[in-house]
């Protein structure tokens, strides 16, 4: 057997780039990387002179990378991946949360946290976390139960056998998520005999699992004993590369097809047979069509409280469950007749058995009247609240941003007002247009996530809108889009608070307190000017006042040959009042407040409607 001598960090990183994926590409197509003491002369080394091949990005914050990469993964429809490699310690523990967001929604990162000396020789390592009862554990435990896979690399050879498991795990269908392999930083350094097979190019080809026979036989026979179908499209659909198949089916069969954040996109919002977003941000179209339901077909979904209503959105008693999806976990949901299956075999499957099977097409009516309802809001104000200097509402910059999008744009966001107002809002022209982080919902992915969109599809226009909040929560990779020359608008609506969260407060019955800026404790008014934050770091920036000055500014954006950052003042008060659907947030028992004591009863009728 030949052999070649090299480091473990140099094996790790030579394994990684000969990892193809089945388009011949590699599946790892770069690393984001801040070093350490924990990883700069072991793997910092190899990366080095790796970099031509597998090139190495530098950010600013460990969590922030990780988002780019996840984005990056998540846009390419997990074909795609990307690596994060961090020192020991709070470099390390800062990939948590973003571990926990692709664990969430089921997106491939590789993560190579440095970890302590494995002969335990100069311990207590600088930031080496000590486990006074068991001498094995190190920061990095914590990633174990946001991993799909973890493994520590306590030895040269260990990577013969976790490199293979990593990208099995990072490439299946089911399994899919966020590989950890904590690489101890003496190991790194260390030299192996490595067989030179194990360096060998490899593809790794998207397992496309067909549906059992008994279960394909028996949603079949569910589909057909019902009389009114729906289709829940769910990220799943996506990632299968199944959203013509599912157009097909729903046309074959006159299904409607709703979609949850992360389906959205799956069919053109104005294919007749998409009735949009579905649940507690869902239109009000696509949810009378859910409550008649008598059958629920789910494709590629989790099932999220979101997407069902708490499980209140199904009010049909005599409803029937399918779930297609290619995790036993997601397939078992609920009590659903199981569909283990691919989406795009599983649908294809489904269209062959039902053959000549039509449904009632739904009413046309229902989507022109939700958007004869909602459209006014998005519209540019009227000349009555321009006179008044009212506020812009974030309906009216959805409007703005959407009259400037194109067919190849890409809107993403992640938490607080905009994910819901979107959802329900956005026309989205075709599978791709619409990148919603709301599995994890996680503020502070927005800007570095809009980054990653950019490097997984650099013809794609990405648009960010995200609020102050989120903002402030994590912005330092706007500095590594402006230094990597990366072309991302990002439309910062500043409510000057939490405001989603305000009204969910309200909302329960609260008063308003610790969300908004001017409800927190405070000594001093807060003034952040965003517009000049921003242009600090590199970016061109601008601070306007109106829909029309933001409207002027999206296009002067498309000219722009880096980061874009156009900042508008919105009122944190408005939603919009069409569509939607309760959401299971416990109010408390007992209050002093009767706006507590009022949202309970009301909570307690909203909870009895849940089957």
């Amino acid at each position: 057997m030949k052999t070649i001598r090299l480091t473990a960090a140099q094996a790790l990183v030579r394994y990684v780039s000969a990892q193809m994926n089945e388009d011949g590409v590699p599946f790892i197509s770069g690393v984001w990387a801040i070093f350490g003491h924990g990883n700069v002369a072991g793997l910092g080394e190899a990366l080095y002179h790796a970099k031509d091949k597998l090139p190495t990005y530098r950010g600013h914050n460990e969590q922030g990378m990780a988002h780019a990469a996840i984005a990056y993964a998540k846009q390419s429809c997990r074909k795609r991946a990307m690596a994060v490699t961090s020192s020991i310690g709070p470099g390390a523990t800062n990939m948590v949360t973003a571990a926990a967001l692709a664990h969430v929604n089921r997106l491939p990162v590789l993560l190579i946290p440095g970890d302590v000396f494995a002969n335990r020789g100069p311990d207590p390592v600088l930031q080496q976390v000590e486990s006074f009862g068991d001498g094995t554990i190190s920061a990095n435990d914590c990633f174990r139960p946001v991993s799909r896979y973890f493994d520590r690399i306590s030895r040269p050879e260990h990577l013969l056998t976790a490199l293979p498991r990593a990208f099995a795990t990072m490439t299946d269908p089911a399994d899919c998520g966020p590989v950890t392999l904590a690489f101890c930083q003496d190991v790194q350094a260390e030299a192996y005999e490595y067989p030179e097979s194990f360096f060998e190019p490899r593809i790794w080809h998207q397992r496309r699992i067909k549906p059992d026979e008994g279960e394909l036989v028996r949603a079949v026979e569910a589909i057909k004993a019902a009389s009114k179908p729906v289709i829940i499209a769910g990220g799943g659909t996506h990632y299968s590369g199944a959203c013509e198949a599912l157009k097909d089916f729903a046309e074959a069969h006159q299904i409607p097809v709703v979609e949850s954040q992360a389906g959205k996109s799956a069919l053109p919002w104005d294919h007749p047979m998409n009735l949009g977003a579905v649940g507690v941000t869902g239109t009000g179209s696509a949810n009378k069509v859910c409550e008649e339901a008598d059958l629920v077909l789910g494709v590629g979904t989790r099932f999220q409280d979101f997407t069902t209503g708490s499980w209140a959105l199904f009010k049909n008693p005599d409803k029937t469950l399918i779930s297609l999806n290619v995790a036993a976990y997601d397939a078992l949901k609920h009590g659903a007749l199981p569909v283990q299956c691919d989406a795009l075999v599983g649908l294809k499957a489904l269209g062959v058995a039902l053959e000549g099977v039509s449904f009632a097409a739904p009413d046309p009516m229902l989507k022109t009247n939700w958007f004869a309802a909602v459209d006014p809001l998005t519209a540019a104000p009227a000349e009555a609240e321009l006179a008044a200097n009212a506020l812009p509402t974030d309906q009216q910059v959805i409007g703005a941003v959407q009259r400037a999008s194109g067919p190849d744009s890409v809107v993403m966001c992640a938490a607080g007002t905009m994910p819901g107002e979107l959802h329900k809002l956005w026309k989205s022209p075709r599978p791709g247009a619409y990148h919603m982080e709301y599995g994890y919902s996680c503020m502070g992915y927005e800007i570095a996530g809009a980054m990653g969109i950019k490097l997984a599809e650099p013809e794609r226009d990405v648009v960010c809108m995200l609020g102050d909040g989120s903002y402030m929560m994590m912005n330092s990779e706007l500095a590594t889009a402006v230094m990597m020359g990366v072309k991302i608008t990002i439309v910062l609506t500043d409510n000057r608070g939490f405001g989603c969260i305000n009204r969910l407060q309200m909302g329960t019955g609260g008063a308003e307190f610790n969300n908004l800026l001017d409800h927190a404790h405070h000594v001093n008014e807060a003034h952040i000017d965003f517009a000049m934050h921003s242009a600090a770091m590199g970016a061109t920036s601008r601070k306007v006042g109106t829909i029309a000055e933001l409207e002027t500014a999206l296009e002067d954006a498309k000219s722009c040959e880096g980061p874009f950052v156009v900042v508008i003042d919105t009122d944190p008060y408005p939603s919009t009042p069409d569509g939607g659907h309760w959401w299971d947030v416990a109010v408390p028992e007992i209050s002093e407040r009767e706006e507590v004591n009022k949202a309970r009863a009301d909570y307690l009728k909203h909870l009895a409607t849940r089957n």
